[in-house]
């Protein structure tokens, strides 16, 4: 196409997840319900642990961080989808859409990697629990966060660095509820081979080397519960990974599902439906998986509950 006949892209419009106007009030409600949960529980989880000494621990360390970024995370697109409800055309412009690009994949890669340390830490617990005050010293979990963080950052500037090369022309329709990478590949008007060449690696080192890691660590953890001789020893000990193995599998188990299939598998819409789990699903299970069964939060509610009523 010669430059001359070139409309550059200034502004996006998103489709959202359905474009059935029935659908649109009862979407709104249940992803407002669920948003609010999000922030509440989120929020509740991260007073908890800054206001009891108790849960000043590895643990709970990695949970803090867990919520933060899921409380971030859920606000990157919610607000956005929110307003897609109850708009006829729901515009984003081309800055807008790439602050948002860059935000989501922040927050997502840093989840992986977060999950990730959360795993280790089950690990030491479980295997090595002599060692584990020193294997996860306040200096060793304070370098885990900040791999994490450094992680996502480096992955986050890749995938939008790499977009922003790209040139998109007339076509401006996102079939998505934000803007994620693949329904932006699908507008560009230019070659977008070196983007998907970057999607899998980055994709594949952020989803397959945490998910291996979990997986040897949830390996040594079985093996090791299996060996305690009390049935309440290992009772306790399944209690305090299940949780943790319901929040991996939602989150990574629907991230692959999007970014490692062939680009071919499956239609844009399936890959919407896929991403409302690790989008919306997960940050607003993720504060009731860890605190519903969870003693140690339970005895922290109730003595800031009971601090704050006396």
């Amino acid at each position: 196409m010669a430059p001359g006949n070139v409309s550059l892209v200034t502004e996006f419009i998103l489709l959202g997840l359905t474009d059935l106007s029935d659908l649109q009030l009862p979407l709104f409600c249940l992803f407002l319900v669920m948003y609010v949960v999000t922030v509440l529980g989120n929020l509740g989880l991260i007073t908890l642990i800054v206001l009891n000494s108790h849960l000043h621990t590895p643990m709970y360390f990695f949970l803090f961080n867990l919520s933060f970024i899921d409380l971030c995370y859920s606000s990157v697109f919610t607000p956005k989808m929110l307003t897609h409800f109850t708009s006829k055309k729901n515009m984003i412009s081309y800055r807008g859409c790439m602050t948002q690009l860059y935000f989501f994949c922040f927050f997502a890669i840093s989840e992986c990697y977060v999950l990730t340390s959360m795993a280790y830490d089950r690990y030491v617990a479980i295997c090595n629990p002599l060692l584990y005050h020193v294997a996860m010293s306040p200096k060793v979990c304070s370098s885990l966060m900040l791999g994490s963080y450094l992680m996502a950052f480096s992955g986050a500037m890749a995938h939008t660095g790499c977009m922003l090369r790209l040139t998109f022309c007339d076509a401006n329709t996102i079939n998505h509820y934000f803007c994620d990478i693949l329904p932006l590949l699908q507008l560009s008007c230019t070659s977008t081979y070196v983007n998907e060449l970057v999607v899998l690696i980055v994709a594949g080192i952020n989803v397959i080397v945490p998910s291996v890691t979990i997986f040897v660590s949830y390996g040594f953890i079985l093996s090791s519960i299996l060996r305690i001789s009390s049935t309440e020893g290992r009772s306790k000990a399944f209690s305090t990974c299940s949780s943790h193995i319901v929040a991996v599998s939602l989150f990574f188990g629907s991230v692959a599902f999007m970014y490692l299939k062939p680009s071919s598998a499956g239609s844009m819409d399936e890959g919407k439906i896929s991403s409302v789990f690790y989008t919306n699903v997960v940050p607003v299970m993720n504060p009731f998986i860890y605190s519903l069964r969870n003693k140690d939060v339970k005895i922290a509610l109730t003595k800031t509950l009971s601090k704050r009523t006396f």
